[in-house]
């Protein structure tokens, strides 16, 4: 009867999924019978995957992930950002799994003064200048987007454009270095595995 299912939070899921995996025989030693974290985080990684790969295949259903982003610096002191999740399995191999990534952020207008506002978006391509994750599989959805799901799920369903219209084949000029445009993301990054008939 529902044509789209939200699972909101993944976050929460990954919680309720690591609890059920420290009460099953693989999260204890073989040989002292004593609690082993190791077997409870790979059981975990292997039910969550299996339970996303599950509802990814379900036919004529658009199945949204929501999930909480986290901002940290990497061993270079850039900035990353990754799906708050337990674990490290589900977080790394959710973007291969579905056909969207899509994080909700704050940008900021860059003006050629310097100045400009800051705006709610979509981002939607895996190629952006925040470093934020993303992936369009329809090749369907620009860059970024205005925030209505409503909107956004019509336009991933709607016609594609041709590859010559949507891909720039050209490699890029080298340029002198350009301003750093400011973005914070929000606390939230939507995964979405839309399934077409």
């Amino acid at each position: 009867k529902y044509e789209t299912v939200f699972v909101d939070s993944i976050t929460v899921a990954g919680r309720l999924c690591l609890q059920w995996c420290k009460g099953q025989p693989q999260a204890y030693s073989e040989k002292t019978g004593k609690p082993d974290s190791r077997g409870a985080y790979g059981l975990m990684g292997q039910e969550m995957i299996g339970w996303l790969t599950h509802l990814q295949h379900t036919r004529r259903k658009n199945v949204w992930f929501v999930g909480i982003l986290n901002e940290a610096l990497d061993d270079f002191n850039r900035r990353v950002f990754t799906l708050q999740i337990d674990g490290s399995k589900t977080g790394l191999e959710l973007p291969g799994i579905v056909d969207e990534v899509v994080t909700l952020a704050e940008v900021k207008a860059q003006n050629p003064d310097g100045s400009g506002s800051s705006y709610r978006a979509f981002v939607c391509h895996t190629l952006n200048q925040w470093g934020y994750p993303a992936k369009d599989r329809s090749g369907r959805l620009d860059p970024v987007e205005e925030p209505n799901l409503g909107r956004l799920m019509q336009k991933i369903a709607g016609p594609a454009r041709p590859a010559s219209e949507r891909l720039d084949f050209a490699r890029p000029q080298a340029s002198a270095a350009e301003p750093v445009t400011n973005a914070t993301p929000s606390a939230t990054t939507a995964s979405a595995s839309s399934q077409e008939s």
